[in-house]
This record gives structure tokens, C-alpha cells and sequence, in this order.
């Protein structure tokens, strides 16, 4: 029996009409869908990609060990993660040996940022692979904020809020445009780097782009936590033409 397909799908950054064309064709043909989640919620990746998978699609739901309860800089972090993508590979892996492919599915673009990289590193070397790419969180959350990022030629910088705060001040420093990302309880030291990097009074909040609950301000005007979809964009230089 040949070994099936394993199929990484990024499904966008939450409406459900930003699919592709072929990120809707291939979930509709699946006959079994994985996803990442929380053990108490349905899965961002899942909620997106509702209408389009069918109702005898077999389900394989791969629920994080924690979210935000450790630290990054915890060592363990990355022995109990490093386990929990191994596991979840083991998973797939069985169903695609006896033949059958699988649809995992991942919000905005599976190589940005993306826990879907994980899976597919295990993988690639055994199974036959497909990767259908996403439209980004960020390019969503910038038609949403209505913000346009980089003029002529700007340099983009894409940061994750984890960084230490020195880091973040020297790349808002150097970059034209830079968007941040993984804010959530990092919201007051990307405030401050913003702040001595000169950039805060331009950088834009986006909280749910493209979603129907989404929304956009200044960060001047935010809480000291925020969801973790949300992201921080500081626009390039303007008039350059």
C-alpha cells in the first residue's frame, strides 16, 4: 500500500473568504484534517477552515501542552514542546503509512511563524509532502488597518515581540517598516522600544484582522496585555515618490 500525502495548508489570517482556491480544494478532499489547538478550544486554523471541511472528515486535533503558562526562556519550553511536536508527528505519521493523506492546517502562512515548520521538518523525509502557502496575518492586519507599509525601496523588518528590549529598540532603529508580532503580555516592552526607538507615535495596533471582531488604533492607545493574534505595524518612510 503506497504511504499517503501529507498536506500543510495555511488557511489565512481569519476570514474564511481569504482561503485560496486550492487551500479550499484540498481541505474539501481530505480525508483527515489535523490541527493545533488549546485542550479547552476548537482551534484558530479549525474555526477558519469550518465551512469547507466535510462533515465525514475524520478530525485529528493536536492540543498544545500549554500556551503561554511557560516562559520561552524556560528550559523546559523547549524539552516538553520538542516532545509534543515529535508526538504529534508520530500521530500523523501512522495514519499516512497505512495510506491515507493528511490536511494539516495552519493559520495565515505555514512558514511564517508557523507550528505546521515543526511537523513538517519530521516529516518531509519519509512522506510525500505539499505545502499550500497562506495569506500572512500581517498582510491581512495592513488591508484591515488600511496602513500602507513600504514605499520604493523601504526595508520590511518582521520581529517577534519576545525579543529582548534592547534588540527590538536596535531593529525598529534600523528598519524603514517593520511589523511586530507575538505581543500579547509584551505589550509594555515593545511600548518602550517603540518609545526610544522614536517610532511609537507612528505604529499602528491590530487586534483579529480580517475577522469580524478585528479592529485597529494607535498603540498609544493600548492595554498593557493583548491577545496574542494581534500584531504591531510601524510604517515606512512616506512621499518618497
Amino acid at each position: 500500500m503506497a504511504a499517503g500525502t501529507f498536506y500543510v495548508v495555511g488557511v489565512g489570517p481569519g476570514d474564511p473568504e481569504l482561503l485560496t482556491m486550492r487551500a479550499v480544494r484540498v481541505i474539501q478532499n481530505a480525508p483527515v484534517v489535523a490541527y493545533f489547538c488549546r485542550h479547552d478550544k476548537k482551534g484558530h486554523a479549525r474555526t477558519i477552515a469550518d465551512r469547507y471541511i466535510r462533515p465525514t472528515t475524520r478530525e485529528l486535533r493536536l492540543a498544545y501542552p500549554f500556551t503561554t503558562e511557560l516562559s520561552v526562556a524556560d528550559p523546559a519550553y523547549h524539552t516538553r514542546m520538542h516532545a509534543f511536536y515529535d508526538k504529534s508527528a508520530q500521530d500523523i505519521s501512522s495514519i499516512l503509512i497505512n495510506g491515507q493523506d493528511v490536511v494539516l492546517l495552519c493559520e495565515g502562512d505555514p512558514f511564517l511563524y508557523g507550528s505546521a515548520m515543526y511537523l513538517f521538518d519530521r516529516l518531509r523525509s519519509t512522506f510525500t509532502t505539499d505545502v499550500t502557502p497562506g495569506i500572512t496575518a500581517m498582510s491581512g492586519c495592513w488591508a484591515q488597518a488600511g496602513q500602507p507599509m513600504t514605499h520604493g525601496d523601504d526595508v520590511l523588518c518582521v520581529l517577534p515581540a519576545t525579543l529582548p528590549e534592547p534588540e527590538l529598540q536596535n531593529w525598529l532603529e534600523r528598519a524603514d517598516a517593520a511589523v511586530v508580532m507575538k505581543i500579547g503580555r509584551n505589550m509594555p516592552k515593545l511600548q518602550r522600544a517603540l518609545a526610544r526607538s522614536g517610532r511609537l507615535d507612528e505604529a499602528q495596533y491590530v487586534e483579529r484582522g480580517t475577522q469580524e471582531n478585528g479592529f485597529s488604533h494607535p498603540v498609544t492607545d493600548c492595554a498593557e496585555k493583548v491577545p496574542y493574534f494581534s500584531l504591531v505595524l510601524v510604517p515606512g518612510r512616506k512621499g518618497v515618490r
